[in-house]
């Protein structure tokens, strides 16, 4: 019999933290995502993960430049 630990629970990587996917997702916008951190989350992320980050992190992006420009075009 041989002692395979791919095929046990255990060998499994646990899954991304909340705050390693907003930090692949800040890093992926900006475009400085390392390597080693792109194949952690390729091997372990979960796309679904991934896109519901980015759609807030844009939804977020957009509402701060909309009040930035309100802010400014209020005070000329």
């Amino acid at each position: 019999m041989t002692d395979d630990k791919s095929d046990s629970p255990s060998a499994e990587k646990p899954p991304l933290t909340f705050w390693q996917v907003a930090g692949s997702t800040i890093a992926a916008a900006f475009g400085v995502q390392t390597k080693a951190n792109k194949e952690r989350d390729f091997s372990r992320g979960k796309p679904i993960h991934f896109i519901i980050a980015g759609i807030m992190f844009t939804a977020i992006f957009v509402l701060t430049v909309v009040m930035i420009v309100r802010l400014v075009l209020s005070n000329v």
